[in-house]
């Protein structure tokens, strides 16, 4: 039996630029097949579930069947049969080796920061980050855990990444497209920036999810998910998830999920199984919506800037075309008269309703200078393009014609 230093007490992963991944057995199959069937087929699992469809085990615990022969999953605290499965898929469509899950994209992000970097070292990242990824940045590693966060000015410039990669950097950051402002990085410039100094690539996959762009494909060694926006699709469900080498992940389980319990509960597991299935659908139809919305704003005489990369004046226009199937179905805007004019606007609307999630099918909108992105100083939102006047809109799966009479009547007060 393994003694208690081996069990609690892992050597911690360490990325080497020369290593990769094995390749997927399933690395043929296509994206909407691998969203219905990875991880579980009927006739596989006939014995033990006798299900077409995924069973949820909401089982805590699970029984020895002999006294040295320890079952997989042990405890509910560290996995579940469900969430296993989950994990299965999420790796399957992000290209990557493993998965871990987590009780909500946040937690992800920790876990993954906590795991890899100890005092003294640093990551690199940039201010195009979700809120609460910030906040974690900005105060929460550097006061409780000394790690620091340095952050990009030009992330558009690779050598801007690679001026703050040093010996101590454990880790490099990217969120594309960002949460507010829609900004694209470069994901295979930076990765190559990255490898060159021996450091892994974490991209945040929240806004495109794998249906949109892979960025595995284009070098990244790490993905992060939020599984609460596009991935669940319909705000019923919190949860996150890390993708990446067995090694990291399961140091990851080992050394947070273990000892905090951070699982995505069995049942929103499941609901999320369900979810994925329709993802490829949602996402083209989030996209077209979302296009049609952004290239109405973008004429609106009210409206001074529109936030979206389908939108041929996006300074990053081309580069979305090259990374991504289709642009997403986020987009963000300002408004004049900045934070009054943006109540007045949301204030308005008829059908929108403000809310703080997005990837939902309901369109809704939300103000980030006063909810997600108010722990940044005046000046970090304003280097970040977070005015006072943007409002940030995640276009859901109605017709677009009714949501544009709504942005219509909003704007018009």
């Amino acid at each position: 039996m393994m003694d208690q230093k081996q069990f609690f007490m892992r050597d911690p992963w360490k990325y080497d630029s020369e290593v990769r991944p094995p390749k997927r057995e399933d690395l043929d199959l296509g994206f909407d097949t691998k969203a219905l069937h990875a991880g579980f087929h009927p006739l596989d699992d006939l014995e033990p579930y006798r299900s077409f469809v995924p069973p949820i085990v909401q089982s805590m615990t699970y029984p020895y069947k002999t006294f040295d022969e320890i079952p997989c999953p042990v405890y509910g605290r560290t996995r579940t049969p469900t969430n296993t499965l989950l994990e299965v898929r999420l790796a399957s469509l992000e290209g990557g080796e493993a998965c871990i899950t987590a009780g909500s994209g946040s937690q992800a992000l920790f876990n993954l920061i906590f795991t890899m970097a100890r005092p003294g070292d640093n990551v690199v990242t940039s201010l195009n980050v979700f809120g609460e990824g910030y906040k974690q940045a900005a105060t929460i590693f550097p006061e409780r855990c000394q790690v620091e966060f340095r952050f990009v000015q030009d992330p558009g410039n690779p050598d801007s990444w690679d001026a703050l990669i040093d010996q101590n950097t454990k880790l490099v950051w990217v969120e594309t497209p960002s949460n507010p402002c829609l900004f694209i990085t470069d994901v295979a410039a930076v990765a190559d920036v990255a490898h060159s100094r021996n450091v892994p690539l974490m991209v945040d996959n929240t806004t495109a999810t794998a249906a949109l762009q892979t960025p595995m494909d284009m070098g990244a060694d790490i993905i992060l998910l939020s599984i609460t926006k596009f991935l669940a699709g319909n705000a019923t469900v919190i949860g996150g998830a890390v993708v990446g080498p067995e090694g990291l992940v399961e140091d990851i389980r080992w050394n947070t999920t273990e000892f905090l319990g951070s699982v995505i509960p069995p049942l929103e597991a499941w609901m999320t199984l369900q979810y994925l299935e329709t993802l490829s659908m949602r996402m083209q139809r989030h996209s077209s919506n979302a296009q049609a919305i952004a290239e109405y704003l973008a004429s609106h005489p009210k409206v001074t800037r529109v936030n979206y990369s389908g939108l041929p004046d996006h300074p990053q226009h081309e580069l979305a075309k090259q990374q991504m199937k289709a642009h997403g179905g986020l987009l963000s805007f300002v408004v004049q008269n900045g934070m009054t004019g943006a109540a007045a606007v949301m204030n308005a609307f008829k059908r929108v309703v403000h809310a703080v999630t997005f990837g939902t099918s309901k369109t809704i909108c939300m103000h980030p200078a006063t909810i997600t992105h108010e722990h940044m100083t005046p000046r970090e939102r304003a280097e970040a393009g977070i005015d006072d006047g943007l409002i940030r809109f995640s276009v859901g799966l109605e017709n677009p014609e009714d949501i544009i009479a709504d942005l219509g009547q909003a704007l018009s007060k």
